[in-house]
Formats: structure tokens, sequence, C-alpha cells
């Protein structure tokens, strides 16, 4: 299985990990605020379809390195964004629409099965309007995906904002041929 994204369609990238379970605890990672905060992003997620979740992305709580200055403001203060969400079924799937920092809307579904006595997660991203966007999105995901493992592995946080510009490029490149 490879750690990188694969483009399903214009404007959707489909990510594949095999975690350590079990799967509750996968859940967890995924809809508790503060074990969302150590990976990825904090903030409530209102546990019914329909419902709200909170984004709260401040990076300097997942490392510890330096962000470029364009994103120092959020890796120091945070920035929140939300959505909708669209399927809540525990402990299987989270859906939820992403209202972005002035981007339009798009769609994030996370599935997670049960894989021998590890945790299957097939996340995908849709309706990413702009190919800057999708780059972004994708080496986004890959990183925060290499942080929940760590976090479900308990192994060092693995770097951030040290491989996020040349992986920003790398799936610019990729997906230039997809």
């Amino acid at each position: 299985m490879s750690e990188y994204g694969v483009v399903l369609e214009s404007g959707a990238v489909r990510f594949e990990r095999l975690l350590p379970g079990p799967i509750e605890r996968v859940w967890a990672y995924l809809t508790e605020a503060d074990k969302r905060a150590t990976w990825f992003c904090g903030g409530e997620t209102e546990a019914k379809a329909g419902g709200h979740i909170a984004l709260f992305f401040k990076h300097g709580l997942i490392t510890a390195e330096p962000p470029p200055e364009s994103h120092r403001k959020m890796n120091d203060e945070g920035a929140l964004m939300g959505g909708t969400i669209t399927a809540y079924e525990p402990p299987h799937r989270l859906a939820f629409t992403w209202a972005g920092m002035g981007d339009p809307d798009s769609d994030v579904d996370i599935q997670l099965s049960q894989a021998g006595d590890r945790v299957k997660l097939v996340l995908t991203h849709r309706r990413l309007a702009t190919a800057e966007r999708m780059a972004n999105v994708s080496s986004g995901w890959h990183l925060h995906l290499g942080l929940l493992e760590d976090q479900l592995t308990g192994a060092p946080p693995r770097g951030f904002w040290s491989r996020h510009d040349a992986l920003k490029a790398e799936y610019a490149e990729r997906q230039r041929g997809a």
C-alpha cells in the first residue's frame, strides 16, 4: 500500500492506510477533538449527520518545526474552518463538507474497516476546485495521515513543515500526469 494519494477523477484524491487497531481507537482519533488535535486539527464534532464539525488548525500543536513565513499565523495562532457532517456511522464512516478559507466547499469521506488485526482507513477528498488546491490538500493529507500513524504506534511525530513544500510540489507534478 503506497503512502501516496491517487487521483480518482478530476478534483478527487484517495488515500489508504493500514493502522493499528482496534477500530474504535482509530475512530476516536477521527472524532474526539483532543485526539484529532494531535495529528490533524482540533475542534468539536457534533455526533450526527447534519451536525457541525469544527476544524481548528494550529500546527504548533502537532510539530515543533518552525513554519514557513506564509503559514506562521496559522501555526502559532490557529485558523478555524468547519463543515457539515454528511455521514456519521461509528466506528466505520465519517463524512463532511469542508468550507475552507475562501475556497469552494469540498467533501471528505473517511471509511474504516477491519483488516485482520489492523484497521484499513480509506480517505477520499472530492470537489477540489483547482490544481493548486488538489496538490495542497493531497500533501496535507499525506503528512497528517503519517502523523496519525505516529500517534497510533507511539512513534515520535515525523516532520511536517520540513516536508510540506517538497511534497506539495511532488503532488503537483504527479497529478499533472494523471
